[in-house]
């Protein structure tokens, strides 16, 4: 029996073999390149162009990775690397990047000895494993009650950022808003959503100073008739709603036929009677803000408001949950459904203010909010842009320690470390693996490098006194000063990073690395179509495949 045969389109774009893992070597290291003078107190900024004119300034390496359009495959995978670290623990996206370029950069040399892609990757994986296993040691427990030394230890991640000028605040208001959101689940195991529970708002005008965290929560809402409702009410009962105060038309838009005058005059009578019926019922639980995510009628906000109630409608799903969270209130679906337990005790104040040409509804002071708002003042919306991008970053590395709370020395400090160990066991590997392995070590001391070049003192001469310094495990702490390039102990200097994104910037990029390594086709193509707009005919396979007959591979 014939083997099938791979059948490619005349149109198809094929590389394969060398080719293909040299390119998307070339293609990780020029992304790595674009960002490598973004690391460190001493790096430079990016002027972007987005696709609508606007310009962003900013060194934020996954801001920027996001906003640059590249086509090659390799490219864009070392992009999503990028996201993904954000995501995972919010910080380390700079590094991971240039870690993963370099790692992709020292497998050049090895796959033009003709190693095979299987036996790098397999070096890079003990690598790795012997890598975690050195962090592990080098780790140490902190006490994540200790406001002070949070602080620092937030202000020593962020300090490369723009933000840094303005001193502890942003550190300050991250680690207020992860203890804020902060859900204690039993057995020392914590759960904290900043993405859902932690809102940034972004307020044009005031100055940075103003900036603070609401113990509650903050929506861009009025409420729905001004003159009549009240705008502040102390210690309010709120009642959180996830259907329309208006009358139900029919299920798909009923027609309705009407014979006779009396009849329209019953159906606007039954419209109005269900109205008042909903409202009565919603004021039996005397309530003093009613919040609904749908619409409300003008006759709804006639009886509500007789009723001494405030209603605000049309709020975001989002923003109602937080306000469920912070008021300890449950969101309904039918009025009909209400009872007491449903209504929201929990807020000390709720007040509607004037913020520049919009109004804004506070309900904030609450007892146990569990969701919070970050309110952001700044004198412009770039300015703004970039804080929020910082304290984005500020509250992923609180909420790493909080719930992992072990540190190690930055500065470069880890790598090196991880980097003098490594080169020591690889005396001891046999075979052809104690290449990529010793590679990695190699690979590891882009990051002191790079903060050294981003300073501009002599690198290499740095380099070997550091490199120095770490032999045969010693002096552990010692790393490079990234305002002066100077060699120092990180722990008189107070520059540490969270155990969990050191950890998962070096997984990252090694796994990153290998299977970047291990493509050896890279095929693009589209299926020719005939005049008619059909595709081709097809032939038939020994294993019962169709492929595109008029198919031939490229020259």
């Amino acid at each position: 029996m014939q083997a099938p045969v791979m059948v490619l389109n005349a149109n198809t774009k094929r590389e394969s073999g060398r080719k293909a893992q040299l390119g998307n070597i070339a293609a990780a290291k020029a992304v790595a390149d674009i960002i490598r003078t973004t690391l460190g107190p001493r790096s430079m900024l990016k002027m972007l162009l987005d696709a609508t004119g606007g310009i962003v300034l900013t060194n934020d390496g996954n801001a920027i990775l996001r906003e640059i359009d590249v086509s090659h495959p390799a490219a864009k995978s070392m992009i999503e690397l990028s996201r993904t670290q954000d995501e995972q623990v919010g910080d380390g996206t700079t590094s991971v990047i240039i870690l993963s370029g370099e790692m992709l950069h020292v497998a050049e040399p090895l796959l033009e000895k003709n190693f095979h892609p299987t036996v790098i990757c397999r070096g890079y994986l003990k690598a790795l494993d012997d890598a975690i296993a050195t962090i592990d040691r080098i780790s140490f427990p902190i006490d994540t009650n200790d406001r002070q030394q949070m602080i620092n230890i937030i202000q020593s991640c962020i300090g490369t950022k723009f933000t840094n000028r303005f001193g502890s605040l942003m550190s300050e208001l991250a680690l207020d808003a992860v203890q804020t959101v902060s859900v204690d689940l039993g057995a020392g195991k914590r759960e904290i959503d900043i993405k859902k529970y932690a809102k940034i708002e972004k307020i044009p005008g005031g100055r940075i100073e103003d900036c603070r965290v609401l113990k509650g929560v903050m929506f861009n809402k009025d409420v729905v008739a001004p003159g009549k409702m009240k705008r502040r009410i102390e210690h309010p009962r709120i009642m959180l709603l996830d259907c329309p105060l208006e009358y139900k038309k029919g299920e798909n838009q009923t027609n309705v036929e009407l014979t006779k005058e009396e009849d329209w005059a019953t159906l606007l009578q039954m419209e109005e009677e269900w109205i008042q019926k909903t409202c009565k019922q919603i004021a039996s639980f005397k309530p003093d803000v009613v919040i609904t995510e749908k619409g409300l009628s003008d006759l709804a906000t006639h009886f509500l408001s007789k009723a001494g109630i405030t209603a605000i409608r049309r709020i975001r799903k989002t923003d109602n949950n937080r306000i469920a969270r912070a008021v300890g209130a449950t969101i309904v679906n039918r009025p009909e459904e209400l009872k007491e337990s449903d209504i929201g005790t929990g807020a000390g104040l709720f007040e509607v203010q004037k913020l520049g040409d919009e109004y804004f509804t506070f309900i904030v002071d609450c007892e146990n909010p569990k969701a919070c708002t970050v309110l952001l003042r700044g004198a412009s919306k770039d300015v703004l842009n970039e804080v929020e991008r910082n304290l984005h970053d500020a509250m992923g590395v609180a909420r790493n320690v909080v719930i992992d709370p072990k540190l190690v020395p930055g500065g470069g400090a880890v790598e090196l470390s991880v980097a003098a160990e490594i080169k020591e066991k690889a005396e001891a590997i046999e075979g052809v693996e104690q290449y990529p392995y010793k590679a990695v070590g190699q690979a590891l001391e882009v990051i002191p490098r790079t903060l050294a070049q981003n300073c501009g003192v002599n690198v290499i001469r740095v380099m070997t006194a550091l490199q120095a310094k770490h032999a045969n495990g010693a002096n552990t702490t010692f790393g490079i000063n990234g305002n002066t390039g100077e060699i120092v102990d990180m722990k008189e200097l107070g520059v540490w990073e969270p155990y969990a994104v050191k950890v998962q910037t070096i997984k990252t990029a090694i796994e990153a690395a290998c299977m970047l390594l291990r493509i050896d086709d890279i095929l693009s193509g589209i299926k020719k179509k005939q005049a008619g707009g059909a595709p081709g005919p097809k032939t038939q396979t020994d294993d019962g495949e169709g492929v595109d007959s008029e198919a031939a591979l490229p020259e």
